[in-house]
């Protein structure tokens, strides 16, 4: 698993774009700026929807008044259902939509979350992590099932 220390891997992620969906390097997304991002295990899922990333939405403001260049959502899903989720939940600009949607960069930092037995398949641990120059400068991982440590508030506490 990834450590506080480490440099986030550079492997692609994609956004959507007026386009369609857009590669993007994670390693050069992070360049040359502190990052909060947030991952979860699903796009319209229950507390992911409820709480996680409406909280983002709501302290997003105080977030970057804290030095925060960017704010992204990370889920294995795909472009289109994080533009769709982004749209469903009143998401202008605040926050930056990532789609990890064969799950490349979630398995390079090591926080894979088998759900097969629910028919989710492999998605991304909750977590949060705040990232400064693509290196991870704290990290809160969620056990399982649980919505404790990665939420807006705790996060603007470190900032």
């Amino acid at each position: 698993m990834i450590q506080i220390g480490d440099r986030v891997p550079d492997v692609e992620l994609y956004r959507m774009s007026p386009s369609g969906p857009e590669a993007i390097t994670s390693g050069g997304w992070f360049h040359d700026k502190r990052v909060v991002l947030f991952a979860l295990p699903g796009a319209f899922t229950p507390t992911c929807s409820a709480h996680h990333l409406p909280g983002y939405l709501e302290r997003s403001e105080e977030i970057r008044s804290k030095g925060v260049d960017s704010i992204a959502c990370l889920s294995v899903n795909d472009a289109f259902v994080m533009d769709a989720w982004r749209k469903d939940q009143g998401i202008e600009d605040e926050i930056e939509m990532l789609a990890d949607g064969a799950g490349v960069f979630t398995s390079a930092i090591g926080l894979e979350l088998d759900l097969s037995k629910r028919g989710y398949g492999t998605r991304s641990a909750r977590y949060a992590m705040i990232v400064k120059d693509a290196v991870v400068t704290h990290l809160n991982v969620e056990a399982p099932g649980k919505f404790e440590v990665s939420d807006a508030a705790t996060i603007l506490d470190l900032l």
